[in-house]
């Protein structure tokens, strides 16, 4: 029963999140990934790495291909961000490297850190 409610909240804060929440939202769920995938490297759990990191590299591809490299001066840049960051979380992935997993979350966070700004900002100027 709670987890019938956990998941009808999840759906409806997705479903009513303004655009810039559902991108805070994608880059704070990259960002567990991430973290995710380097603890279970760190304790051997290849398996359970294996899918965090592969989720991640999930919600990158989405990210990049909604982007609207064209909308905006930094669209080419961040594009470019995206790219790598994928390429970053394949070989991390393949390779088993926790050294690349926490470059990448290193990055990630940042991300994440930089939209949840944007958000704050936008939301004070449209207020």
């Amino acid at each position: 029963m709670f987890a019938n409610a956990k998941n009808a909240y999840v759906d409806n804060s997705v479903a009513t999140a303004s655009p810039a929440r559902l991108l805070v939202m994608l880059c704070d769920r990259l960002a567990l990934d991430v973290q995710r995938a380097l603890d279970a490297q760190r304790a051997g759990n290849h398996p359970e790495s294996h899918n965090q990191l592969v989720h991640a590299q999930e919600i990158v591809i989405h990210l990049r291909s909604t982007l609207h490299v064209e909308a905006w001066d930094g669209g080419p840049g961040l594009a470019s961000l995206y790219d790598w960051l994928h390429n970053e979380l394949i070989r991390a992935n393949v390779s088993k490297d926790p050294k690349l997993t926490e470059g990448c979350l290193s990055i990630v966070t940042d991300l994440a850190d930089t939209w949840r700004a944007a958000a704050v900002q936008s939301a004070s100027a449209g207020a």
